[in-house]
């Protein structure tokens, strides 16, 4: 009778610890979440401090003659230091929040920006300038923050253990492998229409960087869960695996910064942050899909309100950016059409400019050889006068030969 007693009361308790179970990885999964988040956008708003920061440091030197005084000073160095730390904890980010989750999240670095920047600048305005200037602004920051909550409560909650063997498995998939083929091609034929068609368009730009953008944030969070892994016990560092991330992680990172240097030479700022933003977080989202799975085994309402606060925070960005005041480029130049027989600079022979190689002057011509003999100034005759004083002549002046066409 005990037997049995104690083997029914067994029977009994079975139900509820196997109820408990997915209830349990539940919490810990939003735990998870939470904690990814958090770290992104702690990693978010202390890289913008650090780089407004060394903004203001580099205002504030402009006019010291050593290009290279601001490494004297301690504001310079502390935003160095903070941007290391901010990055550092975006990277950690990755290993416990999906990929799909922690890219959207770089919202917060505008609106950080756009907040602190305001602080920075501390321009003199009269409300109806200021309601006219930063309204749009402040507006943007409200979408973009209604949309990161947004992303934050509806972000999917899968979580797979970065182990070599998982991240393996997720590389030779044949969804991953078809996206790889649509990816190369759409990167190779976006390349030669900008290397041999000269398509300079800011879209073609900002879509190689966004497709160079989705590989380096799959590959950051494959190393940084297998280093998370290790630190914790399960040693990932002997998988070839691992490397093999590593060195695309850094290969598309540093081929995604040439990119955006380029862009920065021939657009706004603003418009490669919105535009920017936009495409690399939509790309980065579809791939962290594909790779590892982010949206399997959630319902169409999670997923539906995902998508909407991204949108809600793209649009927050884009009216964030876009108030942006845009910088008026120094133009070293100085109009020649107040001189008669002058070209000017916009005309198409020779281009007047100051001569950087020399001490700054303005109207500076760089090479006067190629000056047409009719804008040569020609040099005036002087007569020779006699003088007879007590019968000697005097000392000649210098006679100067006019060698030019009058």
């Amino acid at each position: 009778m005990d037997r049995a007693h104690s083997a029914a009361l067994q029977l009994h308790q079975l139900p509820p610890t196997s109820s408990a179970d997915p209830l349990s990885e539940l919490s810990f999964s939003y735990k998870e979440n939470l904690i990814g988040a958090l770290l992104a956008i702690f990693g978010h708003l202390v890289v913008s401090i650090a780089l407004n920061l060394q903004k203001y440091c580099h205002i504030r030197l402009a006019g010291s003659k050593d290009p290279r005084a601001y490494f004297k000073t301690k504001t310079w160095w502390l935003g160095l230091f903070l941007m290391l730390l901010g990055e550092l904890g975006v990277f950690a980010s990755y290993a416990f929040a999906p990929l799909s989750l922690i890219v959207p999240l770089g919202a917060v670095s505008v609106i950080a920006s756009a907040i602190i920047g305001i602080i920075f600048i501390k321009e003199k305005w009269k409300p109806k300038d200021f309601l006219r200037r930063y309204v749009l602004s402040f507006v943007g920051c409200g979408l973009a923050i209604v949309g990161t909550y947004l992303l934050v409560t509806f972000a999917p909650n899968s979580h797979e253990k970065m182990t070599g063997e998982n991240i393996t498995r997720h590389l030779v998939s044949w969804p991953f492998l078809l996206y790889m083929l649509v990816e190369i091609i759409l990167f190779c034929l976006l390349l030669y229409f900008y290397k041999e068609k000269n398509a300079n368009n800011i879209i073609v730009i900002l879509l190689l960087v966004a497709l160079l953008g989705s590989m380096t944030a799959v590959t950051v969070k494959a190393v940084a869960g297998m280093l998370v892994l290790s630190t914790q016990g399960s040693l990932q560092l002997d998988y070839p695996i691992f490397y093999v991330m590593f060195v695309c992680m850094v290969a598309t990172a540093v081929y995604q910064a040439a990119f955006l240097s380029q862009a920065a030479q021939m657009y706004d700022s603003s418009l490669i942050a919105s535009v920017g933003y936009i495409l690399s977080t939509t790309i980065a989202i579809t791939a962290g899909a594909v790779f590892y799975l982010d949206f399997i085994g959630e319902d169409a309402l999670h997923i539906c309100m995902f998508a909407l606060g991204c949108l809600i925070a793209f649009l927050g960005v884009f009216l964030i950016t876009r108030n942006r005041k845009k910088a008026t480029p120094f133009e070293p130049y100085i109009s020649m059409d107040a001189m008669p027989g002058m070209q000017n600079m916009h005309d198409k022979g020779m281009t007047v400019q100051p001569d950087l190689k020399a001490s700054f002057s303005y109207g500076a011509l760089e090479n006067n050889d190629n000056v047409s003999e009719i804008y040569t100034p020609a040099t005036l005759p002087v007569m020779q006068e006699e003088h007879s004083s007590g019968g000697a002549s005097g000392v000649p002046y210098r006679v100067l030969e006019h060698t030019k066409k009058e």
